[in-house]
């Protein structure tokens, strides 16, 4: 089944570890989105704040190389800003490729520069990583659990509103989730994660957030890795199964998508890599779900989201 996949740390590892978009090493590669039957993918350009001097530069640095990388390939993929270049693209028998960044501060803070990274095709931000930055804090435990957005957050959420960039509140602490909420008119997403009442995990949503999300119109998508899903060491797919049937039982069919995680993901995964998200839906099947909740799981509650934003 076609499906688009809101997250995956390809673009990191091509440049840490000088692969190739074609690479086998990784999950996510040209041959494997195809063969999985992807219309899109979501790279996510993560910066690691402890590993980087200058969060901007780093990801100047791995967008350049990621565009070279496409640029190679523009015969089977494409850089993708909205629904219409995402259907051309498809049309043209390629696969689209959106672009996001995991890790506010690489904006330093500088509201100017939402529009800059907006340019460069930028269409979702992950406010937070694993680290206090300052447009607010993280869920890497529930240390900052209660922690609301700063000041500068909320100037950067703002714009990003205003120029077409859409918020993503995974990694994002409790208290920053309720402040994007009120302050968003638009839907916002949370790109991968699961749900906290099935592993009670800080990166997961509560019941409540879920709610919270599935009436702002935005999505959630499955994420693969064994933390956030059960204790196991090998991530099963009836156990991310169950986390989208209760996501459903809470919020409703539209609020699910999928963000798998992948080339970020450490613990082996019965998924193994994107040419086999057919098992994710055998799996959804198993817990009951229609083929046309599956299409909305798979892809149509993001391009829904697509259109609200008017990409």
């Amino acid at each position: 089944m076609k499906y688009i996949d809101l997250h995956c740390d390809t673009a990191y590892r091509m440049i840490k570890e000088n692969l190739s978009i074609n690479d086998d090493a990784c999950k996510v590669n040209i041959e494997k989105l195809k063969k999985g039957g992807a219309l899109a993918q979501t790279f996510a350009f993560f910066v690691d704040l402890e590993e980087e001097k200058d969060p901007y530069d780093a990801f100047t640095s791995m967008y350049n190389n990621f565009i070279k990388e496409v640029d190679k390939n523009k015969d089977k993929i494409e850089i993708v800003r909205n629904r219409d270049e995402l259907k051309q693209c498809n049309n043209n028998g390629k696969i689209g490729a959106f672009l996001s960044i995991e890790e506010g501060e690489v904006l330093k803070g500088d509201v100017s520069k939402v529009l800059d990274v907006y340019e460069k095709g930028i269409r979702m931000l992950t406010l937070t990583w694993n680290y206090e930055n300052s447009i607010g804090y993280p869920n890497v435990n529930f240390k900052y659990k209660d922690k609301g957005l700063k000041e500068k957050g909320i100037e950067i959420v703002n714009e990003m509103e205003r120029v077409g960039i859409i918020p993503d509140c995974s990694h994002l602490s409790d208290g920053g989730f309720y402040d994007l909420s009120k302050i968003c008119k638009k839907p916002f997403i949370a790109t991968h994660s699961n749900a906290r009442a099935i592993k009670n995990h800080p990166r997961n949503l509560t019941d409540d957030m879920i709610k919270i999300l599935s009436n702002k119109g935005g999505v959630m998508g499955l994420n693969f890795c064994s933390d956030f899903v059960a204790e196991d060491e090998v991530t099963k797919v009836l156990k991310i199964a169950k986390h989208a049937k209760h996501i459903k039982n809470v919020g409703g069919i539209d609020v699910l998508s999928i963000g798998s995680d992948f080339d970020g993901i450490e613990n082996e995964v019965e998924i193994k890599d994107t040419s086999e998200m057919d098992k994710l839906y055998y799996g959804l099947k198993k817990e009951g779900f229609t083929d046309d909740d599956i299409e909305k799981v798979f892809y149509k509650n993001i391009i829904r989201v697509l259109k609200e934003w008017s990409m």
